[in-house]
């Protein structure tokens, strides 16, 4: 089977109830949703995500296979989110959690484009994004500037690292 010749990226978040990132995996666009996924769920799998009973994903993960698949692998229930009307603003159920973590974390400069050659740089912009505003939901600090100074000087210190340990790739820009 030969891949599609796509640019680009895609990202595949899980998140709990509340909106908080559990997963992330970022990965070429080339490859399908269903296989971004089944990686998404052995990655989770792999953090020991044991009291998890239910997934809840879009309607581009659906289909028997992947219901199948993930009921004989991980043993937890699959169920997919279909939409109803295309063209109208519906809120689906609990789709909408997903849909505003990407919103929040979407709100970074370093990931509002794609400035990204390696993905795990990606994913972990993404980590330091959802830390961000997991502590800033613990503590409901009120001083955004300067979490966002911090969190800049991360991503810029994050930036130059894998420059320095991927040498055979374009530089990446020091602003993100």
């Amino acid at each position: 089977m030969q891949e599609k010749k796509i640019k680009g990226i895609k990202r595949h978040f899980m998140v709990d109830v509340m909106g908080l990132l559990l997963c992330i995996v970022v990965h070429a666009a080339n490859i399908q949703e269903r296989a971004g996924g089944k990686m998404l769920l052995a990655k989770a799998a792999g953090k020991g995500l044991t009291r998890m009973q239910k997934v809840l994903a879009d309607d581009g993960y659906s289909g028997e296979p992947m219901r199948e698949y993930v009921r004989e692998k991980y043993s937890w229930e699959f169920e997919s989110v279909k939409r109803t009307e295309l063209h109208q603003f519906v809120v689906m159920p609990k789709r909408w959690v997903v849909e505003r973590t990407i919103g929040w974390i979407s709100n970074f400069r370093g990931l509002s484009k794609d400035y990204d050659r390696d993905p795990r740089t990606g994913e972990a912009k993404i980590l330091l994004a959802s830390i961000y505003y997991m502590s800033k939901r613990l503590t409901h600090r009120e001083t955004e500037k300067e979490i966002d100074c911090a969190l800049d000087a991360r991503l810029r210190k994050l930036t130059e690292n894998v420059n320095k340990k991927l040498p055979s790739l374009p530089k990446l820009p020091r602003t993100l």
